[in-house]
């Protein structure tokens, strides 16, 4: 669940585990998601977008929808179970008559010309209502001309942040990956350089860039950010600053030490038998050299969630990280990842122990649902 973002310059923000958990399962197509065969049949999402079915519970057509709502702002502003049908996941939202995307489902769609074209309509009356146009289509966005009046209706109206994030996992899941990066790219401009949606770059940075599935353009948004965040000592979604690797080669003198194992192994052992400790104390040492002195450059690095002590995620290891080797990162689902990796490894008690944590911890069906999901939508 989303919290509210805070408008004073003091208060240092926080990652949150569930944000990062949500959106770990979404970059990698729901691992977890048994429901998928079992609707497969159903094809509600794609049958609303081919106008033969209204969305529940207001029984209204997809065509009317783009017809009469299109700058209805009020109706888009305070109804709130549209758009779980407008833009369709493959997770439960809270409009429960809304069903979920299945796999099957999403490549019908993709074949289906009159679903797509109204669902980039979908897509451009959302944006105009957020104050921004779709200028191609390659899915470049621009300031709308009410952009004034809608910006500082989005500034304050936060619950709207969800619906960004719902807009950008649909974008992805329906084909239109691509888009989303010019959107992200946009609000952060706005809210960081600009300065006209300041509220919303929690939202931005702890969400809608992690909805990005190219690790390389998450780095590419995330550099941005880091670049215009201020103050930037709060800035805890990027790499660390670079006095911490410099810092880290300072107490990595281990020399002494493996000298000292060295000359202590010779004295246990024939004198022809010394070259081999001497060659396998300088292997060690290089070894953990190589451990301290190559932290993967900056960009590289990463220490999600900021080593703070009251984060949750900190304490819980977040699935953050991606393990697969598609693009690098520096971004904070490194960290993640290697807890992950250590998950794997672990033995079969530890596994057992960590699941039951992570049931007691994170698994409630409440915390699991989408960040777009809160009570306001």
């Amino acid at each position: 669940m989303q919290e509210a973002d805070s408008t004073e310059v003091s208060a240092k923000p926080k990652r949150s585990f569930y944000a990062a958990r949500d959106l770990y399962k979404y970059r990698h197509q729901y691992p977890q998601n048994f429901k998928d065969i079992r609707y497969q049949n159903d094809l509600s999402n794609l049958r609303f977008y081919k106008n033969k079915i209204p969305f529940k519970p207001d029984g209204v057509y997809i065509e009317e929808v783009l017809s009469k709502w299109k700058g209805d702002y009020e109706k888009l502003e305070y109804s709130h179970t549209y758009i779980q049908w407008l833009f369709p996941l493959r997770e439960q939202g809270l409009n429960f008559y809304a069903k979920e995307l299945t796999t099957y489902e999403i490549e019908e769609f993709k074949k289906t010309k009159e679903a797509i074209r109204r669902f980039l309509l979908a897509y451009k009356m959302m944006l105009e209502f957020f104050g921004i146009k779709l200028i191609d289509k390659t899915g470049n966005v621009a300031r709308a001309v009410n952009w004034q009046e809608r910006f500082q209706h989005l500034n304050e109206s936060q619950h709207n942040y969800l619906r960004i994030t719902r807009i950008l996992k649909s974008l992805g899941e329906l084909g239109y990956e691509s888009f989303k990066s010019p959107l992200v790219k946009l609000i952060l401009h706005e809210a960081l350089v600009e300065n006209t949606i300041p509220n919303i770059k929690q939202s931005a940075l702890e969400y809608f860039v992690y909805t990005i599935r190219d690790r390389r353009e998450r780095r590419r948004l995330l550099r941005f950010a880091q670049k215009h965040y201020t103050p930037s000592e709060n800035f805890i979604w990027g790499p660390p600053r670079r006095e911490q690797p410099e810092g880290s080669k300072a107490p990595k003198t281990p020399a002494p030490p493996t000298s000292g194992h060295h000359s202590q192994t010779s004295m246990h052992k024939k004198p022809k038998d010394s070259k081999n400790p001497s060659a396998a104390g300088r292997v060690n040492s290089k070894a953990a050299e190589d451990k301290k002195v190559t932290p993967r450059e900056p960009e590289e690095e990463t220490d999600w969630p900021s080593s703070e002590a009251g984060s949750e995620a900190a304490r819980s290891g977040d699935p953050e990280r991606e393990g697969d080797a598609d693009n690098s990162s520096p971004q904070p689902e490194e960290a993640v990842a290697h807890a992950l990796e250590k998950k794997e490894r672990a033995s079969p008690s530890e596994k057992d122990e960590e699941r039951e944590n992570r049931n007691k911890d994170c698994e409630s069906p409440g915390e699991t649902g989408s960040h777009d999901d809160a009570p306001l939508q």
